[in-house]
Parts: C-alpha cells; sequence; structure tokens
C-alpha cells in the first residue's frame, strides 16, 4: 500500500483540560488562527511546528485553529480529536504513488502572489498538498482547471506539469507541505516545463518554516 499524507483542521476552544495527544508520525502544523502550546513551545498565528515524536497541542487562551498534515504508511488511522471542545475536519487525502526512494525530508512553506501572479508550467520532485489560506487560485493541471477560495486545497503528485493563477484583485497565499529527497534540503524543488518560462520574472514569494530530514523511508 501506497504512503499517505493527510491535511486535517484541528479546532480547539480554551476549555478547562482540552489537549490534542497526537501519536509519532512525521507531521507538520500551521496556527492558521488563535494561538497554541505545541511540545511545549508557544506558538502564534501564521507559525508552523515540524517534527515527528508525540506531541500534546493544547490551546491558547482564546482557542486555536491549526492546520495539520501527516505522512502514514497508508494503514494507519486518522488522528482526530474527539472530546468535548475540540473538532477536527479530514480536509484532504492523497496516496502518495509518487514518493521518491530512498532518504526524505518534509519541507512546510507558503507561497503568496501579488494581485494576478502567476506559476509558470512546472513540475516538483515530490509530491504534496496545498491549501489556500487568502485570496483565490485558479489551478490547471491534467487539462483542468480548478480554482480555489480560502480553505481550499488541493494535491499534486509532483512530476505532472502545474500552471497555477492568483486571483487579479487581491494577493494569494497557500500554505504547502512537500515530501522530497533528502537532497534537496536547502534547495529548490521547482522545475519549469518550457525553457522560455526560466527567465522570466517570478513574483511569487516563498517562506520555508520547516525543511527537516524525516525517518519515514521508501527501500530502493
Amino acid at each position: 500500500m501506497h504512503p499517505v499524507l493527510r491535511l486535517y483542521e484541528d479546532v480547539l476552544s480554551n476549555a478547562d483540560n482540552v489537549e490534542l495527544r497526537l501519536p509519532a508520525l512525521p507531521r507538520f502544523i500551521f496556527v492558521v488562527h488563535g494561538a497554541a502550546t505545541i511540545d511545549g513551545r508557544p506558538f502564534g498565528s501564521g507559525e508552523a511546528w515540524q517534527g515527528e515524536h508525540a506531541v500534546v497541542l493544547k490551546p491558547g487562551p482564546q482557542g486555536v485553529t491549526c492546520w495539520r498534515w501527516e505522512l502514514t504508511r497508508g494503514d494507519h488511522g486518522s488522528t482526530t480529536a474527539n472530546a468535548p471542545g475540540m473538532t477536527t475536519r479530514a480536509k484532504l487525502s492523497a496516496f502518495l504513488e509518487t514518493l521518491p526512494k530512498g532518504a526524505l525530508l518534509m519541507r512546510g512553506d507558503s507561497v503568496a502572489f501579488p494581485p494576478g501572479g502567476c506559476a509558470y508550467a512546472h513540475v516538483h520532485q515530490g509530491p504534496g498538498i496545498r491549501c489556500l489560506i487568502e485570496g483565490g487560485i485558479r489551478i490547471d493541471t491534467r487539462g483542468c482547471s480548478t480554482s480555489y477560495g480560502p480553505g481550499g486545497a488541493w494535491y499534486e503528485p509532483g512530476p505532472e506539469p502545474v500552471f497555477a493563477q492568483a486571483a487579479d484583485d487581491r494577493p494569494s497565499r497557500f500554505i504547502r507541505v512537500m515530501i522530497l529527497p533528502r537532497t534537496l534540503l536547502g534547495q529548490s524543488s521547482i522545475r519549469y516545463v518550457n525553457d522560455a518560462d526560466k527567465a522570466k520574472p517570478r513574483l511569487q514569494q516563498y517562506k520555508i518554516y520547516a525543511d527537516a530530514a524525516i525517518s519515514f523511508e521508501l527501500k530502493k
């Protein structure tokens, strides 16, 4: 069975004794709104945590909404909040048929576009799930176009060409988690499909939250 990358949205209130206990898995957590203590450290809106050991997430004084990516071997059940004061919504799951073999890394970053910005036709060297946090974006791939608003999530397998067009009337940004070959640690994973696009200005801006080796590995 192929490994699976899952994206959840966790909403925790500030009620007494509310906490989300998560088992050991390669994981990336992004704080969308509010604040939380993760692994004993405070995180506010727009901040992120990454790790693969068991961890406890506790909401801040006004509660918290988080997006949580987890990598599993396919036979692992969902990790959800199921106690009073907590809810979990599964946003997207993807079987990673294109996961690179050998040593891997988990990269969590954001990609921001000015109004009308685009990403020319490109591929990546590993699969990943994206989730739009502001603005709007159209994704063209496999001969189809799909438009997403805030909270919309989509999967890109990596080797298939993708063109992204951001909304014309406002800035747009998405949060992205990719599983990549460990040889790309600290390096870009993007490759442009058309030689003519390589020299064109790139208006998108990147912010890396985590770029870390993980113990998860497919045998060669």
